[in-house]
Protein backbone atom coordinates (compact mmCIF):
# COMPACT_ATOMS: atom_id res chain seq x y z
CA UNK A 1 0.00 0.00 0.00
CA UNK A 2 1.43 3.42 -0.97
CA UNK A 3 1.92 6.23 1.53
CA UNK A 4 -0.88 8.19 -0.18
CA UNK A 5 -3.28 5.28 0.24
CA UNK A 6 -2.28 4.95 3.88
CA UNK A 7 -2.98 8.61 4.55
CA UNK A 8 -6.36 8.37 2.83
CA UNK A 9 -7.30 5.31 4.90
CA UNK A 10 -6.36 7.04 8.17
CA UNK A 11 -8.22 10.18 7.14
CA UNK A 12 -11.30 8.15 6.25
CA UNK A 13 -11.31 6.38 9.63
CA UNK A 14 -10.87 9.67 11.47
CA UNK A 15 -13.75 11.22 9.54
CA UNK A 16 -15.98 8.28 10.40
CA UNK A 17 -14.95 8.41 14.05
CA UNK A 18 -15.83 12.12 14.15
CA UNK A 19 -19.25 11.35 12.69
CA UNK A 20 -19.78 8.67 15.34
CA UNK A 21 -18.73 11.11 18.06
CA UNK A 22 -20.98 13.94 16.88
CA UNK A 23 -23.95 11.63 16.39
CA UNK A 24 -23.46 10.06 19.81
CA UNK A 25 -23.23 13.48 21.49
CA UNK A 26 -26.49 14.62 19.93
CA UNK A 27 -28.26 11.31 20.53
CA UNK A 28 -27.34 11.20 24.22
CA UNK A 29 -28.16 14.88 24.69
CA UNK A 30 -31.56 14.21 23.16
CA UNK A 31 -32.34 11.12 25.24
CA UNK A 32 -31.40 12.75 28.54
CA UNK A 33 -32.49 16.29 27.65
CA UNK A 34 -35.94 15.22 26.48
CA UNK A 35 -36.30 13.15 29.65
CA UNK A 36 -35.52 16.17 31.80
CA UNK A 37 -37.92 18.34 29.80
CA UNK A 38 -40.63 15.68 30.06
CA UNK A 39 -40.30 15.55 33.84
CA UNK A 40 -40.59 19.34 33.94
CA UNK A 41 -43.51 19.68 31.54
CA UNK A 42 -45.50 16.63 32.70
CA UNK A 43 -44.50 16.17 36.35
CA UNK A 44 -47.52 14.10 37.36
CA UNK A 45 -47.80 11.73 34.40
CA UNK A 46 -45.02 9.15 33.95
CA UNK A 47 -46.73 7.65 30.92
CA UNK A 48 -46.75 11.00 29.15
CA UNK A 49 -43.11 11.52 30.13
CA UNK A 50 -42.19 8.22 28.48
CA UNK A 51 -44.19 9.06 25.36
CA UNK A 52 -42.43 12.42 25.03
CA UNK A 53 -39.03 10.82 25.58
CA UNK A 54 -39.74 8.05 23.06
CA UNK A 55 -41.05 10.28 20.27
CA UNK A 56 -38.19 12.76 20.55
CA UNK A 57 -35.58 9.99 20.60
CA UNK A 58 -37.09 8.27 17.56
CA UNK A 59 -37.23 11.56 15.70
CA UNK A 60 -33.62 12.47 16.35
CA UNK A 61 -32.45 9.01 15.30
CA UNK A 62 -34.07 9.49 11.90
CA UNK A 63 -32.46 12.91 11.52
CA UNK A 64 -28.98 11.85 12.66
CA UNK A 65 -28.84 8.69 10.55
CA UNK A 66 -29.99 10.61 7.47
CA UNK A 67 -27.45 13.38 8.11
CA UNK A 68 -24.43 11.28 9.10
CA UNK A 69 -25.20 8.02 7.32
CA UNK A 70 -23.09 8.98 4.26
CA UNK A 71 -20.09 9.03 6.62
CA UNK A 72 -20.87 6.72 9.56
CA UNK A 73 -23.97 6.40 11.71
CA UNK A 74 -23.90 3.36 14.00
CA UNK A 75 -23.76 5.36 17.28
CA UNK A 76 -23.74 1.98 19.05
CA UNK A 77 -20.85 -0.36 19.96
CA UNK A 78 -23.09 -3.40 19.45
CA UNK A 79 -23.72 -2.43 15.82
CA UNK A 80 -20.05 -1.60 15.34
CA UNK A 81 -19.02 -4.98 16.78
CA UNK A 82 -21.46 -6.73 14.44
CA UNK A 83 -19.95 -4.87 11.50
CA UNK A 84 -16.49 -6.03 12.60
CA UNK A 85 -17.61 -9.65 12.91
CA UNK A 86 -18.99 -9.48 9.38
CA UNK A 87 -15.75 -7.99 8.08
CA UNK A 88 -17.21 -4.64 7.03
CA UNK A 89 -14.63 -2.77 9.16
CA UNK A 90 -11.25 -3.59 10.70
CA UNK A 91 -10.50 -4.27 14.36
CA UNK A 92 -8.71 -0.93 14.66
CA UNK A 93 -11.68 0.90 13.16
CA UNK A 94 -14.12 -0.91 15.44
CA UNK A 95 -12.11 0.08 18.53
CA UNK A 96 -11.84 3.69 17.34
CA UNK A 97 -15.54 3.99 16.55
CA UNK A 98 -16.64 2.37 19.83
CA UNK A 99 -14.40 4.74 21.80
CA UNK A 100 -15.87 7.71 19.92
CA UNK A 101 -19.39 6.46 20.66
CA UNK A 102 -18.79 6.05 24.41
CA UNK A 103 -17.00 9.39 24.71
CA UNK A 104 -19.69 11.08 22.63
CA UNK A 105 -22.52 9.72 24.76
CA UNK A 106 -20.79 10.86 27.96
CA UNK A 107 -20.25 14.34 26.54
CA UNK A 108 -23.85 14.46 25.31
CA UNK A 109 -25.22 13.63 28.76
CA UNK A 110 -23.03 16.30 30.35
CA UNK A 111 -24.28 18.83 27.77
CA UNK A 112 -27.89 17.89 28.58
CA UNK A 113 -27.29 18.34 32.29
CA UNK A 114 -25.75 21.76 31.71
CA UNK A 115 -28.51 22.89 29.33
CA UNK A 116 -31.03 22.34 32.11
CA UNK A 117 -28.77 23.99 34.70
CA UNK A 118 -27.93 20.80 36.57
CA UNK A 119 -24.51 19.69 37.73
CA UNK A 120 -22.38 18.66 34.76
CA UNK A 121 -22.01 15.20 36.26
CA UNK A 122 -24.68 13.92 38.62
CA UNK A 123 -24.28 10.18 39.12
CA UNK A 124 -27.62 8.45 38.77
CA UNK A 125 -29.18 6.68 41.75
CA UNK A 126 -31.89 5.03 39.62
CA UNK A 127 -31.51 1.28 40.09
CA UNK A 128 -32.60 -0.80 37.11
CA UNK A 129 -32.00 -4.39 38.14
CA UNK A 130 -34.40 -7.29 37.62
CA UNK A 131 -34.69 -10.33 35.39
CA UNK A 132 -37.50 -8.66 33.45
CA UNK A 133 -35.42 -5.58 32.69
CA UNK A 134 -32.44 -7.70 31.63
CA UNK A 135 -34.64 -9.74 29.29
CA UNK A 136 -36.02 -6.46 27.97
CA UNK A 137 -32.52 -5.38 26.97
CA UNK A 138 -31.86 -8.68 25.21
CA UNK A 139 -35.09 -8.30 23.24
CA UNK A 140 -34.54 -4.61 22.48
CA UNK A 141 -31.01 -5.10 21.14
CA UNK A 142 -31.90 -8.28 19.29
CA UNK A 143 -34.66 -6.47 17.42
CA UNK A 144 -32.49 -3.44 16.68
CA UNK A 145 -29.76 -5.54 15.06
CA UNK A 146 -32.27 -7.58 13.06
CA UNK A 147 -33.92 -4.38 11.82
CA UNK A 148 -30.66 -2.70 10.81
CA UNK A 149 -29.03 -5.63 9.03
CA UNK A 150 -32.29 -6.94 7.61
CA UNK A 151 -33.08 -3.60 5.98
CA UNK A 152 -29.52 -3.24 4.63
CA UNK A 153 -29.31 -6.82 3.35
CA UNK A 154 -32.68 -6.57 1.61
CA UNK A 155 -31.35 -3.70 -0.49
CA UNK A 156 -33.21 -0.90 1.26
CA UNK A 157 -30.34 0.82 3.06
CA UNK A 158 -31.88 4.22 2.29
CA UNK A 159 -34.70 3.35 4.69
CA UNK A 160 -32.53 2.42 7.68
CA UNK A 161 -33.06 5.78 9.38
CA UNK A 162 -36.83 5.43 9.38
CA UNK A 163 -36.71 1.76 10.37
CA UNK A 164 -34.41 2.43 13.32
CA UNK A 165 -36.31 5.53 14.47
CA UNK A 166 -39.60 3.68 14.32
CA UNK A 167 -38.26 0.58 16.04
CA UNK A 168 -36.70 2.48 18.96
CA UNK A 169 -39.85 4.56 19.44
CA UNK A 170 -41.87 1.36 19.67
CA UNK A 171 -39.30 -0.44 21.81
CA UNK A 172 -39.47 2.30 24.44
CA UNK A 173 -42.97 0.98 25.06
CA UNK A 174 -42.98 -2.73 24.38
CA UNK A 175 -39.81 -3.57 26.34
CA UNK A 176 -39.71 -3.53 30.12
CA UNK A 177 -36.37 -1.70 30.13
CA UNK A 178 -37.51 1.14 27.80
CA UNK A 179 -34.93 -0.05 25.27
CA UNK A 180 -31.49 1.30 26.08
CA UNK A 181 -30.12 -1.21 23.49
CA UNK A 182 -26.75 0.56 23.38
CA UNK A 183 -23.72 0.13 25.69
CA UNK A 184 -22.39 3.62 24.94
CA UNK A 185 -25.56 5.41 25.91
CA UNK A 186 -25.98 3.12 28.92
CA UNK A 187 -22.61 4.29 30.21
CA UNK A 188 -23.44 7.91 29.44
CA UNK A 189 -26.78 7.74 31.23
CA UNK A 190 -25.04 6.88 34.51
CA UNK A 191 -23.92 10.53 34.58
CA UNK A 192 -27.40 12.03 35.01
CA UNK A 193 -29.70 11.44 37.98
CA UNK A 194 -32.80 12.26 35.95
CA UNK A 195 -35.63 10.51 34.11
CA UNK A 196 -33.34 8.64 31.69
CA UNK A 197 -30.59 7.85 34.19
CA UNK A 198 -29.30 4.47 35.33
CA UNK A 199 -27.23 3.73 38.42
CA UNK A 200 -23.63 2.68 37.71
CA UNK A 201 -24.25 -0.56 39.60
CA UNK A 202 -27.03 -1.46 37.15
CA UNK A 203 -25.11 -0.63 33.98
CA UNK A 204 -22.80 -3.69 33.66
CA UNK A 205 -25.62 -6.23 33.40
CA UNK A 206 -27.49 -3.97 30.98
CA UNK A 207 -24.39 -3.89 28.76
CA UNK A 208 -23.95 -7.66 29.04
CA UNK A 209 -27.57 -8.25 28.02
CA UNK A 210 -27.18 -5.84 25.12
CA UNK A 211 -24.16 -7.77 23.87
CA UNK A 212 -26.11 -11.01 24.17
CA UNK A 213 -29.08 -9.55 22.31
CA UNK A 214 -26.77 -8.19 19.62
CA UNK A 215 -25.14 -11.58 19.14
CA UNK A 216 -28.52 -13.28 18.82
CA UNK A 217 -29.73 -10.59 16.42
CA UNK A 218 -26.68 -10.96 14.20
CA UNK A 219 -27.08 -14.74 14.17
CA UNK A 220 -30.71 -14.33 13.15
CA UNK A 221 -29.79 -11.89 10.37
CA UNK A 222 -27.18 -14.29 8.99
CA UNK A 223 -29.68 -17.16 8.99
CA UNK A 224 -32.42 -15.08 7.41
CA UNK A 225 -30.06 -13.62 4.80
CA UNK A 226 -27.45 -16.34 4.09
CA UNK A 227 -23.90 -15.34 3.18
CA UNK A 228 -22.02 -13.30 5.76
CA UNK A 229 -19.57 -12.15 3.09
CA UNK A 230 -22.41 -10.71 1.02
CA UNK A 231 -23.86 -8.98 4.07
CA UNK A 232 -20.46 -7.40 4.79
CA UNK A 233 -20.23 -6.32 1.14
CA UNK A 234 -23.65 -4.67 1.37
CA UNK A 235 -22.51 -2.66 4.36
CA UNK A 236 -19.21 -1.68 2.78
CA UNK A 237 -20.64 -0.86 -0.63
CA UNK A 238 -23.33 1.32 0.92
CA UNK A 239 -20.55 3.41 2.46
CA UNK A 240 -18.57 3.36 -0.78
CA UNK A 241 -21.54 4.66 -2.76
CA UNK A 242 -22.25 7.52 -0.38
CA UNK A 243 -18.56 8.44 -0.27
CA UNK A 244 -18.42 8.53 -4.06
CA UNK A 245 -21.55 10.67 -4.13
CA UNK A 246 -19.91 13.15 -1.76
CA UNK A 247 -16.71 13.23 -3.84
CA UNK A 248 -18.74 13.82 -7.01
CA UNK A 249 -20.66 16.66 -5.40
CA UNK A 250 -17.45 18.32 -4.24
CA UNK A 251 -16.00 18.12 -7.75
CA UNK A 252 -18.95 19.93 -9.32
CA UNK A 253 -18.69 23.72 -9.76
Amino acid sequence: MSSVETRLRVSDSSRKALAEFIGSVLLAATVVGSGIAAETLSPDDVGLQLLENALITGGVLVALILALGPVSAAFNPVVTLAERILGAITTAQAALFAAAQVLGCCVGVIVANLMFELDAVDISAKERASSGLWLGEVVATFGLVVVIFGVVRSGRAAHVAFAVGGYITAAYWFTSSTSFANPAITIGRTLSDTFAGIAPSSAPLFVLMQLLGGALGLAAAVVLYPGTRRLAEDLTHTGDRTARDLDTAEAQP
